[in-house]
């Protein structure tokens, strides 16, 4: 039975709370005071640790890693990129806590990018753009490009708790120009609206965490992805392109950024969004394929087959899926 309201049980959750959130702050001060060389070797070590002590999702990201690599992938190179994956783990969190909005050589010396010309072509078009990422690298400093070329992304979080600490995570994107919603009831209206006055929504698109995404084909077995870039794209006429930002050598990082899926209307809203999901999976294959070691899902990613998921929404006399919680702060 819970404790009543400021019993000893509320006093202990609100402590677990502050200690959780004080245990964030101070490990990414701890990253921010240290050379970048350290920090880096110090986040690796950390989620190499993660990786012995958790043996159960270390089989997991290898299940998953087999999958990009293919079945007749042999079991050394299978353990090296298992291990590249955490790695490059504990860098994205480096690189998280570390991203400086006021540092000139963020974007100077440290960013490349390819595509570029689609999202400034897509963006000029006033209809609003979707970029749809797998987990893949360090997301946060393209979202810091994309502010310094005039076009700020909005993305969406599920709120964590304690409070303070998502607040915390909150801010830190929005120093980098990022507009963070959480996620709720009126999140799906709220990046509609964000598209049709042309703005940028960027959305993870590679992994069905409600359990009510699309079912597509994904490295040659089923499974299923969010909905809610197509759905979006389609009802409000914004151009879906796939993106996704890498670690380079050394502290540098690079962007892709594909070409335009088609969302064109050709029929009933819900054939339109497995239409268009399956084609943005055949785009994040060929995105995580460039990079297989940088690919940060830890979960299991494929359904067993008698998994049905969740139910799909429907939009007025149209059987179309409704915007699932895309969770794009990982």
């Amino acid at each position: 039975m819970p404790a009543p309201a400021g019993g000893p049980g509320a006093r202990s959750s609100t402590a677990a709370g502050r200690g959780i959130y004080l245990w964030y702050r101070g490990t990414a001060a701890l990253l921010r005071a240290l050379p970048r060389p350290v920090a880096s070797a110090a986040a690796a070590g950390a989620a190499l640790a993660l990786a012995v002590a958790d043996p159960d999702q270390r089989r997991v990201v290898a299940g998953n890693l087999r999958r990009v690599l293919g079945p007749d992938v042999d079991e050394a190179t299978l353990r090296r990129c298992v291990r590249a994956a955490y790695v490059s783990y504990g860098r994205y969190w480096a690189d998280a806590a570390r991203l400086d909005p006021a540092d000139p050589e963020l974007l100077e010396r440290r960013w490349t990018v390819d595509g570029a010309d689609r999202l400034l072509e897509a963006a000029a078009a006033g209809h609003g753009v979707v970029l749809a990422l797998p987990h893949l690298g360090s997301w946060e400093i393209g979202g810091f490009w994309a502010a310094s070329v005039g076009h700020p992304l909005t993305t969406v979080a599920e709120p964590v708790r304690p409070e303070a600490l998502f607040r915390w995570f909150v801010a830190q994107r929005e120093a980098l120009g990022i507009r963070v919603l959480p996620l709720g009831g009126s999140t799906a209206t709220e990046l509609a609206t964000t598209l049709r006055a042309g703005g940028v929504v960027a959305l993870l698109a590679d992994r069905d965490v409600a359990g009510d995404g699309i079912e597509v084909e994904l490295f040659g077995a089923t499974t299923r992805l969010p909905a809610g870039p197509a759905v979006l794209a389609l009802r409000t006429g914004a151009a879906l392109l796939p993106c996704a930002v890498y670690h380079s050598r050394g502290d540098r990082h690079h962007a892709v950024i594909g070409s335009p899926i088609d969302v064109a209307r050709r029929g009933r809203l819900r054939g339109d969004v497995e239409r268009v999901t399956a084609a943005l999976a055949s785009e994040l294959e060929r995105l995580i394929e460039r990079a297989p070691e940088q690919w940060h899902v830890f979960q299991p990613n494929w359904p067993s087959a008698s998994s049905t998921g969740g139910p799909l929404g429907t939009d007025g006399d149209d059987d179309a899926p409704a915007v699932p919680g895309d969770r794009a702060v990982s």
